[in-house]
């Protein structure tokens, strides 16, 4: 009997970058990540915007805008949030995004 380990996509000589290009969304029309802007307006730091993996946060005109369609489901920009502004669930099942590297 053979067993197969998972490989990294980097160790098969793929960039990170193609292998996320290879991933699919289903989008739900309920967002599963909210920003409460009002606490958001107070945050001098703004860790989201640079943790992001996916770069969903963005700043503009002063306000960090947020754009869920494209999240990988990490759950990091909560966990940095010093303000306690974002909510976090998984999107309904079989929904966001899908894995495919």
């Amino acid at each position: 009997m053979s067993r197969v380990t998972p490989q990294h996509p980097a160790a098969l000589g793929t960039r990170l970058e193609d292998a996320l290009n290879a991933d699919v969304w289903d989008v739900d029309d309920s967002p599963h990540i909210k920003v409460d802007a009002e606490k958001c307006a107070g945050c001098k730091t703004r860790p989201c915007i640079t943790i992001c993996p996916a770069n969903t946060f963005v700043l503009l005109e002063g306000k960090v805008l947020h754009s869920y369609e494209g999240c990988l489901e990490c759950g990091t920009c909560r966990v940095v949030c010093p303000k306690a502004a974002i909510t976090w669930s998984y999107p309904l099942s079989g929904r966001g995004v899908q894995y495919r590297f």
